[in-house]
């Protein structure tokens, strides 16, 4: 499965946030059934962002976000992300 989460936030803000971003990857990156990780700005609203991550199935995508880690450390940026939905299989 596949989830997407995107995000629009000032064009200032966009270096930190990649960071941000990145970091988010690495925590779910630990969990089992991950398979991979994108982060990306969009080439033609720098504006917006979005963060793709590939996994086993829906099960492995939740626990990983279920995780204390994740609570912790991933969960406070991907709150920011714009409200719509986006697992896909």
């Amino acid at each position: 499965m596949i989830a997407i989460s995107r995000f629009e936030l000032p064009l200032a803000e966009g270096e930190k946030f990649r960071v941000e971003l990145e970091a988010v990857r690495d925590v779910l990156a630990q969990a089992t059934g991950f398979i991979s990780g994108v982060v990306g700005q969009n080439l033609d609203e720098p504006t917006l962002w979005v963060l793709t991550t590939e996994w086993q199935n829906v099960g492995s995508y939740r626990r990983a976000l279920s995780s204390t880690r994740a609570k912790l450390e991933a969960i406070p940026v991907l709150a920011r992300a714009i409200d719509e939905p986006g697992a896909y299989e």
